[in-house]
């Protein structure tokens, strides 16, 4: 399970994704996150699809990569899926027993919740496989120049936000690590109740963090002795520059927004319930 965790992780290819200004695909992002939210109909759902399967085939992330980056919210997606199930009583009484009901209204939200929660994942994780952390921290940085007015430390933050991206990857092979040097030393950590499990992951947890403190003093030290002071005077070795590309990615995102938007709530198309 722990190297099913993708989050965080670059995957190197040659893709048009990945020549894309780092400002670009995070813009491009946050819009496609907000545009999930925008209906709830059938036709908004597929132009949502279609425009995910054509990102990811642009992307040339192998879906099989992308998949196992779902695998460690099945748990997240299951509680959602039942909490809008058994909850939400809107509608005609599809199924009835003992203290369960499960309506018209709370199947409907499940199953949009379900599809909506799988496709902000996978929208939001093809960002990371297509940048680096650098280009990332470059980005962020350069979205957030204009709080530098109102003294927010903008370098900063996207200072720490590259490092912990950077520290996803590096904890979790850790823990995987410590996980098999307890077994191999006979520590049981998938039997008992949730206490007894709770308790046996203690021989886990205080090592990883004090592999955590250690490695973030390592850092520390690193970027001290390498005269690290901040983000004032610096320059930048790559300087981004926005291209044609840019330009007409965002376009195509800003199209896309505009038709989910059009299409998911004013284009009827009803089967069944939903």
């Amino acid at each position: 399970m722990i190297r099913d965790i993708t989050i965080g992780q670059y995957y190197p290819a040659k893709s048009i994704l990945h020549r894309l200004d780092p400002r670009v695909k995070l813009v491009s992002t946050l819009l496609y996150l907000i545009s999930l939210f925008l209906f709830k109909s059938i036709p908004g759902y597929i132009v949502a699809t279609v425009f995910l399967i054509t990102v990811i085939q642009m992307s040339k992330v192998p879906i099989s990569f992308i998949v196992k980056g779902l695998k460690p919210i099945i748990m997240l997606l299951l509680i959602t899926v039942l909490f809008n199930l058994f909850l939400t009583r809107d509608g005609d009484v599809l199924f009835h027993a003992w203290i369960f009901t499960i309506t018209e209204g709370g199947l409907r939200t499940a199953v949009y919740m379900a599809i909506r929660l799988i496709y902000l994942i996978i929208g939001s994780s093809l960002m990371t496989f297509t940048t680096t952390p650098n280009e990332l921290t470059d980005g962020i940085e350069s979205l957030l120049h204009p709080l530098n007015k109102i003294r927010v430390p903008v370098h900063e933050v996207a200072m720490m936000m590259s490092i912990a991206l950077r520290f996803i990857p590096i904890l979790l092979e850790e823990t995987d690590k410590i996980m098999k040097a307890q077994i191999a030393r006979g520590a049981d950590l998938e039997n008992g109740n949730i206490i007894q499990r709770a308790k046996n992951m203690i021989p886990i947890l205080v090592p990883l963090f004090v592999s955590a403190f250690r490695r973030a003093n390592d850092l520390a030290m690193a970027m001290e002795a390498r005269c690290y002071r901040g983000g004032e005077g610096r320059t930048k070795m790559k300087p981004l520059h926005y291209k044609s590309r840019d330009y007409i990615a965002y376009a195509l995102v800003v199209i896309y927004v505009v038709a989910v938007f059009v299409i998911g709530r004013y284009v009827p198309l009803h089967v069944w319930i939903f």
